[in-house]
């Protein structure tokens, strides 16, 4: 499935494009590319600002699992709210990748990155703060979780396009993909363990009390910026560009080169033609699947959890052979390869049944397979993007991306939604499904299948 996340966003996988923080609606969518550290380079775990980076995504993933879990289960069950009520949740988190990533990713190259980034996690914890305490005060609704689910979206916006800008400047090129793969692995780690966990803490303190749930991420949001607030590493504001006539450039200008970079690019096009297809199909497959999952088949929050959590292993195993897959076949042919197979996972939800057991079986092999293969993509996608993008725009690029591969998650949730208020909800899935097995076309038929390495010395940074 295609993101840059998580993807994103309620879905069983992330969204291509994985974020570091996972968002409300998401339930648990390279040429050749450089090996491990060698002798010569040490490891990034030597790299004390990489370490707070790395730990920072670990906690806030951890604590963003049991929201994945548990805030698609309170809409669908304690609320009972309708298919298409449930499939708003994503389309309303994820809107703000419409309306504002592209003057974000602007923005983004005029400021530090790491200051948003802070802001961004601290706005998204007393967002889901409002949460528990609204539900405490007996006032908690639907309409409160759309609230919550837009105010997160729009910190997830800040924080995700500034943390892809900010790694290209934290990290030389050569680390690109050690440190992109990573920090896929607090992501692995999060759904191996965090959905288990969810499942375990709703079923103690019970399906009434599951709310109190969400104070778990927020705390997770505050740790973590309190980590990144703690990285030492000086980052320089970057400079205002200047047009022709010696004048500072107009955010409207700014936009439109980062849409002219990426539009123009042939390969950055067709990976992003490819990622917004298949997201369109994930979300609309994943939109409606709390309430498949939880209405129509009767499966527990702790069976689900655990599959979710089993499945997640896909997400670690992508993590570790994403670099030698792209080394083996190249950079090209992995990224064809694993959006080729990313569909596969979601077919598989199209024959779940109601018996608990064998759902739960298929439900693990669904993320599993589509976990593995997102990772292996975004990892792959995005270290190549970051090592051509020159420093100077990599904002607009990053936002560039998020805008056309995730603004298709919330017309799919829309779609998800209106077609599951006509249709079965396993027709729902197969549509879904069947849009995400097409996607691989877009990478197949460009320049992307001759990339055999990660270029080192591609960017210029001037």
């Amino acid at each position: 499935m295609a993101a840059d996340p998580p993807p994103t966003e309620p879905e069983a996988i992330p969204p291509l494009e994985l974020p570091l923080g996972p968002t409300l609606a998401t339930v648990p969518a390279a040429p050749g590319a450089p090996g491990p550290p060698t002798a010569t380079r040490p490891s990034l775990w030597h790299h004390g600002d990489f370490v707070k980076l790395w730990s920072a995504a670990t906690i806030s993933l951890m604590g963003s699992s049991v929201s994945q879990i548990a805030i698609p289960f309170i809409a669908a069950v304690l609320l009972r709210a309708s298919a298409f009520e449930v499939a708003l949740l994503g389309t309303i988190e994820m809107l703000p990748f419409l309306l504002f990533a592209l003057p974000a990713g602007a923005w983004l190259d005029r400021v530090r990155r790491r200051p948003v980034m802070v802001i961004g996690d601290f706005g998204r914890a007393i967002a889901l703060a409002s949460i528990p305490l609204a539900y405490a005060l007996g006032g908690l609704t639907i309409w409160q979780l759309y609230a919550v689910g837009f105010v997160t979206g729009a910190m997830t916006v800040l924080f995700d396009v500034a943390d892809q800008s900010y790694l290209p400047a934290l990290l030389d090129p050569e680390d690109l993909v050690e440190g992109n793969s990573k920090l896929q692995v607090p992501a692995s780690a999060a759904t191996v363990v965090g959905p288990t966990l969810a499942g375990s803490v709703i079923g103690l303190i019970g399906r009434a009390a599951s709310p109190f749930a969400i104070i778990l991420n927020a705390l997770s949001f505050v740790a973590s910026g309190g980590l990144i607030l703690a990285i030492r590493r000086h980052e320089p504001k970057p400079e205002r560009r200047r047009g022709a006539d010696g004048q500072h450039t107009h955010l409207l200008t700014e936009i439109r080169e980062g849409l002219g970079y990426v539009l123009g690019h042939e390969n950055l096009r067709m990976i992003a033609g490819s990622t917004a297809t298949s997201n369109l199909g994930s979300s609309i497959a994943f939109s409606i699947l709390p309430v498949f999952l939880y209405v129509e088949l009767g499966l527990s929050p702790g069976l689900v959890g655990a599959a979710f959590g089993l499945g997640g292993f896909g997400l670690l195993a992508g993590a570790l052979f994403a670099g030698p897959i792209a080394r083996r076949v190249s950079v090209g042919w992995a990224i064809i390869g694993s959006m080729l197979i990313s569909g596969a996972g979601t077919l598989l939800l199209v024959f779940l049944p109601t018996e608990p057991i064998v759902a739960g079986a298929l439900l693990l092999a669904s993320q599993f397979i589509g976990g593995f293969a997102n990772v292996v993509y975004n990892v792959n996608q995005v270290s190549y993007r970051q090592a051509i993008a020159p420093l100077y725009i990599q904002g607009r690029m990053n936002a560039t991306m998020r805008f056309l591969v995730w603004g298709t998650l919330p017309i799919g949730s829309f779609i998800g939604g209106v077609l599951a208020t006509f249709l079965p909800l396993r027709t729902t899935i197969l549509i879904g499904a069947l849009v995400m097995s097409v996607a691989f076309l877009w990478v197949l038929a460009s320049p992307v299948r001759s990339l055999k390495t990660i270029p080192t010395h591609a960017r210029p940074d001037a």
